[in-house]
């Protein structure tokens, strides 16, 4: 399990047009923002990572970078990077599951072709959004087991603001006796 305060698993993906993505290698003033997607058949993540798209330079102002990345091929990468007609988000692919489930991800089985007749990988990873800080410990942490209901981005920058201003450090870090 991920404890706000502690170090976070090792992230090295490959990206489609920024060379590796290294999380330990990162160089950001107040962290990143890692935006964990199932993959080029899930209509639901196409509409967020557009949302997401709208609101790299908001996390940039705040001196945050962002990933988003998933399991999928290089290609189905490439596809909905296109899909989603990406100006600004640097997209990762071919995570590992192994990796996907250090960070606590559920991983799900296929149910064939989607909504919009793209057939899902045999065995892919549910949505996951991390804020991880400039030293690699877990800021800010939610991961789920649908595609659906997840949290907004413009939420995350406001929660940043506020956080920047108050100093306020990341919560849940207790993992004592209760």
């Amino acid at each position: 399990m991920l404890m706000p305060r502690r170090k976070t698993p090792e992230l090295m993906v490959p990206t489609l047009d920024h060379g590796d993505f290294n999380l330990a290698e990162e160089q950001s003033e107040r962290g990143t923002v890692i935006c964990f997607y199932r993959g080029l058949h899930c209509p639901i993540c196409a509409n967020y990572l557009t949302e997401l798209d709208k609101r790299v330079g908001e996390f940039a102002e705040r001196g945050v970078t962002v990933i988003a990345l998933s399991a999928d091929t290089e290609e189905r990468t490439r596809a909905m990077a296109d899909k989603i007609e990406n100006k600004n988000i640097r997209f990762g692919h071919s995570l590992k599951l192994s990796v996907a489930r250090d960070w606590g991800l559920y991983i799900s089985t296929s149910r064939g072709a989607t909504s919009i007749g793209i057939v899902e990988p045999d065995l892919f990873s549910e949505p996951g959004l991390f804020m991880v800080s400039p030293d690699q410990s877990l800021y800010y942490g939610s991961t789920q087991t649908m595609p659906f209901v997840r949290p907004h981005f413009s939420e995350l920058v406001g929660a940043l603001d506020f956080a920047i201003k108050n100093n306020y450090p990341a919560r849940g870090e207790y993992d004592g006796e209760v």
